[in-house]
């Protein structure tokens, strides 16, 4: 049975072309498509609505199955943090000081330690972490969670991309050496590369310059998607610690000849920024365009009733139904009693990657019309391979929508020489960089742009787009939200 989750009085809204007004664009859609309502009365602490909350769901659901598969166990950490536990580490508390949430009262009494929200859950685990490790037998640790964070930003809030409550998932590793630390970002990469693929999200993994990496980090690897807008958006990051967290919180081990170390520590951490990036990519004039894996509704089905052939058709609709959902596809059957081309347009605009219509002359013929939502194709396919075909056809639909997002991103490249070059840069400029914070931050003071950060991979030189120094490291420049 369908049912009409929009918040109420967004549908009337007029949502303008995406390539005229991305912003506002972005705004409306995610209001019509029903996945968020930000008029809950505390700005940026936005209410998920069934839709949008079944989706987010599902997109854990991916990072559960990798975090699992890669040996990680799942915690989950109390919200609250003492303020004496958050001031251990001097960086990171610089780092978040500005934007936590306070709490000094329980009840009407005054705290005696003030405590805050978790911003993020470093000074919040790793007390535990120092207790739960005694000797080289417990490592690696590798645990995850996906939790709410708080963060007072002091921005203009937009749903999913800057929020003050945030969805958000992190990954907290101890290992015994820096080697042992490096293999786990390694694995991490490889995590999100798999992740991208499923979500058809491309992006640009880059190191942050040191001015910009998390408070504490030795170094971090910043995860940026390019959004229509022309602007990058980070998705995710990666920080290695060495031993500048376990140091502050005294975790420890024994080795095997009785020696005691200090562990050597990695995060991962990503947001619901993820579907942020999945609306701007992929969402259209007509609405959303979910990739298959992470769609509440991988197919709707809409019966076609001919006058008097609703009690030949309705049974034929579910045993479809039935049979797509034996073949483990997530199927809504849309059995309201609207017109055909309403319900169409309500699952253009929910993003279902595969529409199906089932009337007399299609049961006559043994078929069933389907029609993609990717690229508006309309298909006739066989009644006995409905569901290899369905399956078939997802996969495809999933292959086309990342590959047309990598199109974009490749498109975005431009290779800059100057900083004549940077100033005048639409969309992503890459170019060599003399690895000196002056030339970097000279870029941001001067332009709308940012260094995003650079390949560590890269070999060659060239000179500094700022300055024209010799350069050996190939930075990324672009605007950013």
């Amino acid at each position: 049975m369908s049912t009409n989750n929009e918040p109420k009085g967004t549908a009337a809204i007029h949502r303008p072309a995406k390539a005229d007004d991305f912003s506002e664009w972005y705004n409306v859609l995610i209001d019509q498509a029903g996945l968020s309502d930000k008029r809950y009365p505390i700005k940026g602490m936005n209410v998920w609505t069934p839709y949008g909350w079944k989706t987010m769901r599902l997109m854990d659901s991916l990072l559960r199955e990798q975090m699992e598969g890669t040996d990680h166990d799942e915690v989950c950490f109390p919200l609250l943090i003492p303020e004496d536990q958050f001031q251990k580490e001097a960086d990171h508390i610089k780092g978040f000081a500005d934007g936590v949430y306070w709490v000094t009262h329980g009840g009407l009494n005054p705290l005696e330690v003030k405590l805050l929200l978790r911003p993020t859950s470093e000074t919040a685990m790793y007390p535990m972490f120092a207790l739960w490790i005694r000797s080289h037998q417990d490592l690696p640790l590798k645990t995850f969670q996906i939790v709410n964070t708080f963060r007072y930003e002091t921005h203009q809030t937009r749903s999913f991309i800057r929020v003050r409550e945030i969805h958000f998932f992190e990954s907290h590793t101890c290992h015994t050496t820096f080697e042992d630390a490096q293999a786990q970002i390694a694995e991490d990469l490889e995590v999100m590369k798999i992740l991208g693929e499923q979500m058809c999200i491309p992006y640009l993994a880059l190191q942050r310059p040191d001015w910009d990496k998390f408070p504490g980090a030795d170094y971090t690897i910043g995860i940026d998607a390019y959004m229509p807008s022309g602007k990058t958006l980070q998705l995710a990051s990666i920080h290695q610690y060495k031993d500048n967290f376990s140091k502050p919180y005294d975790i420890t081990y024994e080795t095997e000849d009785g020696e005691h170390k200090h562990v050597h520590q990695t995060t991962y951490g990503m947001s619901e920024r993820l579907l942020g990036a999945i609306v701007g990519l992929h969402g259209d004039d007509k609405g959303l365009a979910l990739p298959p894996n992470i769609a509440p509704f991988q197919v709707a089905i809409v019966p076609i009733l001919a006058k008097g052939k609703a009690d030949l058709v309705m049974p034929q609709c579910e045993k479809l139904a039935e049979e797509l959902k034996q073949a483990g596809i997530r199927v809504e059957l849309d059995d309201r009693d609207l017109r055909p081309g309403k319900k169409f347009f309500h699952w253009e605009l929910k993003g279902v990657p595969l529409r199906m219509e089932l009337g007399p002359r299609d049961i006559e013929n043994d078929v069933v019309m389907a029609a993609r939502r990717d690229t508006g194709e309309k298909i006739q396919i066989t009644r006995a391979d409905i569901a290899k075909t369905a399956i078939d056809l997802l996969e495809s639909i999933r292959v086309n929508m990342l590959e047309k997002a990598r199109t974009i991103l490749t498109n975005a490249l431009v290779e800059v020489f100057t900083m004549q070059d940077v100033t005048d840069l639409e969309g992503i400029g890459k170019g060599y960089w003399c690895s000196e914070e002056a030339c970097g931050t000279k870029v941001e003071d001067e332009t709308e742009l940012s260094l995003i950060g650079f390949d560590p991979d890269h070999n060659g030189e060239g000179s500094c787009v700022v300055c024209g120094n010799k350069g050996t490291r190939m930075a990324y420049f672009a605007r950013t939200y």
